[in-house]
């Protein structure tokens, strides 16, 4: 089975790129592959329905923000609502047809435009994701001017429509069979003009803002995991709805523990003693002290774990594991009755520690045999 290709590579675009850029990119492969302008070619058509089913996932938030999160497999089970070719090239052709042929539907009359969505890189600690925390950020963006609530007009008065196009927003001239079209130069495509203008947003409609949004960073969430805040985007022009914000988190790094997945890894030292005769020992968690059993015989690098102390799994009732790597100190100054236990110890076991590598001693200390005790 052919792997498919990333969405945002197929329309050559940017992953954190607004509707409009989806939308100029798509339109310009469509334009380029449609099988109506290349009819019995197979590649076109593929290289069409590509780019269709690229833009019908992009331009979509819901399926936009499973696939940023999950990749195709997050698509699986959701159907498409484009058809064959499922383009309306009245939609999605008229105001680029339009800039040359007048159109396939006429002017745009200062047409809805929905808001630009953002995107906010979050910085979060380890404790924050282990243990959930609601934190406030300030988001700098454009709203809808207040004072007059959008419209661009001194309040009390209202656009009106513009008297060169007659609220088309574009003026035509005829040359032999064609009508061309362009931009009207007064309402620059708008199709309304603005007599008296808001002084507070010069006429604009908009005025740029920071607003305090409260995110709540659930428990169990990783880097790279996005929170989608539906209208908390940039304001829409001419009565449509506002963007989304985009909260992406970055979980720091820790000075003490490092995360895998769902468990927490760190390290602790024992005795050799502790190693060979087991026992029980205080190591550091996320919540305080715990307590760790031993087993006789632990060798270094041994991984021991304590159940249930890491990180949550997202939205479960359960967490992951502490992992404690076993760190064992060598002692590096023997008394003399230290020294004689442990040359007795090698007796019984049978390990002369005067071997011709060293004694057992200067074996685990690591002492070369020319070396002289303290």
């Amino acid at each position: 089975m052919t792997q498919k290709r990333d969405y945002y590579e197929i329309l050559n675009v940017n992953r954190d790129a607004d509707e409009d850029e989806i939308k100029k990119a798509y339109r310009k492969l469509a334009i380029q592959f449609h099988p109506d302008k290349n009819p019995g070619d197979e590649v076109a058509e593929d290289k069409f329905k590509e780019a269709t089913e690229a833009y019908e996932v992009l331009r979509n938030p819901e399926k936009r923000d499973r696939y940023d999160r999950f990749g195709h497999a997050g698509l699986e089970g959701m159907g498409s609502d484009l058809g064959d070719f499922g383009v309306n090239l009245d939609d999605l052709f008229g105001d680029v047809f339009g800039d040359l042929f007048g159109g396939f539907s006429g002017g745009t009359q200062r047409a809805p435009k929905r808001g630009r969505s953002l995107q906010y890189n979050l910085d979060v600690t380890l404790e924050d994701v282990i243990h959930g925390k609601e934190v406030t950020i300030q988001v700098p963006r454009v709203e809808s001017c207040p004072t007059c609530d959008g419209s661009g007009a001194k309040r009390g008065t209202s656009p009106v429509t513009c008297p060169q196009c007659y609220g088309r927003g574009q003026i035509s001239q005829s040359q032999g069979f064609f009508t061309m079209s362009r931009t009207c130069p007064r309402c620059r495509g708008e199709g309304a003009i603005i007599q008296e203008p808001c002084q507070s947003c010069a006429g604009r409609g908009v005025v740029r803002n920071t607003r305090d949004i409260k995110v709540n960073i659930e428990r169990g969430v990783d880097t790279g995991f996005k929170y989608q805040l539906r209208g908390e985007g940039e304001a829409g022009a001419n009565g449509a709805p506002p963007g989304d914000l985009f909260v992406v988190i970055n979980v720091e790094p820790h000075q003490r523990f490092q995360r895998d997945r769902n468990d927490l890894i760190t390290s602790a030292k024992i005795s050799f003693v502790q190693a060979t005769l087991g026992g029980k020992i205080e190591v550091d968690s996320i919540d305080g002290k715990e307590e760790l059993h031993i087993p006789p015989g632990t060798q270094y690098g041994a991984q021991l774990r304590i159940p249930n102390k890491g990180v949550p799994h997202y939205r479960r009732s359960y967490s992951g594991d502490l992992v404690v790597r076993m760190e064992i100190e060598t002692p590096t100054h023997l008394n003399a009755e230290q020294r004689r236990a442990l040359e007795e110890f090698a007796k019984l076991s049978g390990e002369s520690h005067q071997s011709e590598h060293g004694g057992f001693w200067d074996k685990l200390l690591g002492r070369h045999e020319d070396e002289e005790p303290e």
